[in-house]
């Protein structure tokens, strides 16, 4: 199912593309042999809505396969772990905790003792 995806999505995509290289902003591409007369909006002739709604269309049914593939790339349809394909790792053993070490106790001096 993620191979189909793909496919259409691919087909999807050139089919945008030929839409988009049709529409010409300023009159001058095939956009011009529809007949249809266009409206100029910020300096920019609009082409007809068929090749508006078709690019808008398209760019949908990109998304909605982009997302749903990836539903069928992880096998699940439901939320939850990503599989990395990394597995699982063994935890590495710990070494024991190391006695704390206390201090050599060595004799303070005694003030030295006044000669009598």
């Amino acid at each position: 199912m993620f191979t189909l995806l793909i496919i259409l999505s691919i087909i999807v995509a050139a089919f945008l593309v030929l839409i988009v290289l049709i529409q010409n902003p300023k009159g001058g591409g095939l956009s011009q042999f529809t007949g249809g007369s266009s409206t100029q909006l910020f300096g920019v002739k609009k082409t007809g809505d068929l090749l508006e709604q078709l690019t808008w269309g398209f760019a949908g049914a990109i998304t909605i396969f982009a997302l749903a593939s990836v539903f069928f790339l992880t096998g699940q349809s439901t939320g939850g772990t990503v599989d990395d394909g990394l597995g699982s790792v063994a935890p590495a053993a710990t070494a024991p905790a190391p006695r704390p070490v206390t201090p050599a106790t060595t004799p303070t001096p005694q003030p030295a003792q006044p000669a009598k």
